[in-house]
C-alpha cells in the first residue's frame, strides 16, 4: 500500500522486513511493531533511534492493517520512499554483455503475488537483473509484491522500458533471447548449454498470466521455450512456478 502524500510504500511481512533490516535499513523512514513481535526488533528500534527515526509499538493490530492494506502483515510495517524502477539504457545492456549477465522480461505480469514470487526465485537463483514494461497491464512493486519476495527485492535490479519487442530487437546480435511459450518447440533444458557454446548471456520472457507473451515480443525472440509435461491435459504452469523452473534450469 502506497503513502501518496509522503511517497512511501508499506514493507510488511516478517521476512521482508528482517531483510530489508540487514541489507538496507536507512531505506526506513518510519517503523510500526506489534506488543508481541517488539522483542525481535530490538537492533533495528535501536538503530532508528540513533538515526533520530520514529518506531512506534502498537497495541491494536488493526492499525497496522491500515498502514499496509494487509492482514498479513505479521506484526510489521515498515515504510520506505517508493521505489523508483531504473529505466534500462543501451550502457547497461552493453555491460550485461561484457559481464555475462543475464535478464528476466515480464511481459504484462498482472498479479502483484506472482511479481513478488518471480522476485524471491530470481533473488535465490541469483538472476540479479529484472525488466518490466511501462504498461497499465504490468504489475509493479507493491506491498504485497515486496512481501511475497521475502527479501528478493534487496537482491534484484528492477529496469523499465517502453517496449519489450524494441529492446530484443536491439541487443537480438549480443544476447540470447528465449520467449517462454506453451507452443515452443526448444526445452528448457537446452537453454544453458545453448549459452555456454554461443559464449552469450540470455534474456528470458516470460508472459501475461492468460494470454502468454505478445505476438510482436514472440517474433523478436531468437528461441520460444517449454517446459516438457506428460500430462496431455495440462498445457502450462502457473507463471512464478514457470519462473522458478527456468531460472533453476539457466542457472546451471
Amino acid at each position: 500500500m502506497k503513502n501518496t502524500q509522503r511517497n512511501e510504500l508499506a514493507v510488511c511481512g516478517f521476512a521482508a522486513v528482517k531483510i530489508l533490516e540487514k541489507n538496507n535499513y536507512q531505506k526506513i523512514s518510519r517503523l510500526y511493531i506489534s506488543e508481541e513481535k517488539a522483542p525481535l526488533f530490538g537492533g533495528l528500534c535501536k538503530k532508528m533511534a540513533q538515526d533520530k527515526k520514529p518506531y512506534n509499538r502498537v497495541k491494536d493490530e488493526k492499525e497496522l492493517e491500515k498502514l499496509c492494506g494487509s492482514v498479513h502483515h505479521q506484526g510489521v510495517v515498515a515504510m520506505i520512499h517508493s521505489p523508483e524502477i531504473q529505466p534500462l539504457t543501451r550502457s547497461i545492456t552493453n555491460s550485461w554483455v561484457e559481464e555475462k549477465q543475464s535478464a528476466i522480461i515480464l511481459d504484462r505480469v498482472g498479479n502483484a503475488n506472482n511479481l513478488g514470487a518471480i522476485i524471491r526465485s530470481a533473488a535465490f537463483f541469483g538472476m540479479k537483473n529484472i525488466i518490466i514494461p511501462v504498461d497499465e497491464a504490468q504489475s509493479s512493486i507493491t506491498t504485497s509484491s515486496y512481501r511475497v519476495a521475502q527479501g528478493g527485492m534487496e537482491k534484484v535490479n528492477m529496469y523499465s522500458v517502453s517496449s519489450i519487442s524494441h529492446l530484443l530487437s536491439d541487443v537480438k546480435d549480443k544476447i540470447l533471447c528465449f520467449g517462454t511459450d506453451v507452443r515452443g518447440k526448444m526445452p528448457i533444458s537446452e537453454m544453458a548449454p545453448l549459452c555456454k557454446k554461443e559464449k552469450k548471456p540470455c534474456i528470458i520472457v516470460m508472459g501475461n498470466e492468460e494470454h502468454g507473451i505478445s505476438d510482436e515480443v514472440r517474433e523478436n525472440c531468437h528461441y520460444l521455450v517449454t517446459i516438457p509435461t506428460k500430462m496431455q491435459n495440462m498445457e502450462s504452469l502457473n507463471v512464478a512456478q514457470a519462473a522458478a523452473i527456468i531460472l533453476y534450469e539457466i542457472s546451471k
